[in-house]
């Protein structure tokens, strides 16, 4: 387990137990939250000094915090939008949020990292991507969904579209209304007004897919959709759309389209090489741009 060292003292805070607010230091958010005592805080310090932990770890070792208690405490000093674990609303399937320092929440950072350097390489104006996949199982809507909640933790105005009109899961997922969604907004029957944002989440904000319409492909072809992407670009750094295999149906490659850009999914050990191939060729010769293959190993 590792932290931030922390060298508060007792004496520096002040009656009322919350610490100065530049105070960001682990020792100052624990005591501020009710979790150490002064005389608590000086054990760990003793403990840091004699045996050279971290002042988290240090914590953790004597008991007197626990392993959430460290990572609530760690996202506060970073300013990381997290959810605690006995959050009931929004599925544990967002791992960035409920394990924002274990290894797989490190990988959507670091693909959330790629992307921005390609978008800034490729001088893109407006950072929007589609979310695609050759067949069902490979986990489109927890890679779309963990990115994008990564994305806001970054602080990035982030909108999370479920485009999957067909199965459509994220509103499960973040635990929203799904009456008025996208398929309201391509049948002109909704606007903008059918966004929904996630609190807990920072800067999140989730359009549902809505109520499943006849004739998913044909709203998904019109050029209302781009339009309506586009009248976002102003109020959003990023926009991620979910989609639903590219084999089952052409929805994905019309969203792609419309995107202009794509992230390509593969499952680890299951996507034959020459369907995700297939796919990336397709999605050129429509005219979106691959920016990268993510495999999915979970």
């Amino acid at each position: 387990m590792s932290a931030v060292s922390d060298s508060a003292s007792p004496g520096q805070f002040g009656a009322t137990g919350v610490p100065p607010a530049e105070d960001r230091r682990l020792g100052a958010l624990l005591r501020a939250e009710g979790k150490l005592s002064a005389g608590e805080v000086q054990q760990v310090l003793d403990m840091q000094e004699s045996c050279g932990y971290r002042f988290g770890e240090a914590a953790v070792r004597l008991n007197l915090i626990t392993v959430d208690d460290l990572r609530r405490a760690m996202a506060k000093q970073y300013d990381l939008p997290h959810l605690l674990p006995d959050n009931e609303r929004i599925s544990s399937e967002i791992v960035v949020a409920y394990e924002p320092f274990n290894k797989c929440a490190e990988q959507f950072r670091a693909l959330r990292t790629q992307l921005l350097i390609r978008w800034t390489n490729t001088r893109t104006l407006h950072r929007t991507l589609a979310i695609v996949g050759v067949a069902p199982g490979e986990g489109r809507t927890y890679v779309a969904a963990n990115l994008a909640v990564a994305f806001a933790q970054l602080g990035e105005r982030t909108l999370l579209i479920d485009a999957d009109l067909r199965r459509p899961r994220l509103h499960k997922i973040f635990d929203v209304p799904d009456r008025v969604g996208l398929s309201a907004v391509l049948g002109r029957r909704a606007d903008r007004t059918a966004l929904v944002r996630v609190p807990e989440l920072g800067t999140l904000t989730l359009l549902p897919a809505g109520a499943p319409p006849p004739n998913p492909l044909e709203l998904l072809s019109r050029d209302t959709l781009g339009a309506f992407i586009s009248s976002l670009h102003p109020e959003f750094d990023v926009i991620l759309l979910d989609t639903p295999a590219a084999t089952t149906c052409a929805d994905a490659q019309s969203v792609a389209v419309h995107a202009r850009s794509a992230l390509v999914l593969a499952r680890k050990d299951r996507t034959p090489l020459k369907d995700t191939t297939w796919l990336i060729r397709a999605l050129g010769d429509s005219g979106a741009l691959t920016l990268g293959t993510v495999f999915n190993s979970h």
